[in-house]
């Protein structure tokens, strides 16, 4: 006996199966401090509703200043990115965020809880030994645009 047959003898009617492609647009990373060129990936990727934020240091050791100074500057960048593609810090639902220092994790919770308003999302902080730029953090995210 078919799917079909079985399904109809179970009373099942089958009706077609419909994917829609979900709109995909990129963003361009928006400009950062010492920034001479723009990378080679996108800000942040927008399919459907869902927005993908790229990775973002804090600008390495030249920037300098202590782990707080780090985190605003890791998390002001997150924010620029999000408001480039339409939505903000409360949008976010899953954040990673990579640390050379495992040690700075109560300086960057600290500065961290100050961007959301409402519920915090979903995250993970993980330690890496080396980031690019010797920064202390890099930060990424996903993000879904709210209905009104």
């Amino acid at each position: 006996m078919t799917a079909k047959a079985l399904a109809l003898a179970a009373g099942l009617a089958l009706a077609p199966l419909t994917v829609q492609a979900a709109e995909v647009t990129h963003v361009p990373l928006p400009p950062r401090p010492g920034m001479t060129t723009a990378p080679p990936f996108s800000g942040a990727v927008i399919a459907g509703d869902t927005v993908y934020l790229a990775g973002n240091t804090d600008g390495g050791a030249a920037m300098g200043g202590t782990p707080a100074d780090a985190a605003r500057r890791v998390m002001e960048g997150l924010k620029r990115t999000a408001e480039s593609a339409g939505v903000t810090m409360d949008d976010l639902v899953w954040v990673q965020v990579f640390s050379s220092n495992l040690d700075d994790y109560a300086a960057f919770n600290e500065v961290y809880r100050t961007y959301f308003k409402g519920p915090m999302p979903a995250r993970a902080y993980l330690g890496a030994s080396r980031l690019l730029g010797d920064a202390r953090f890099e930060i990424m995210g996903i993000a879904v645009k709210r209905t009104k």
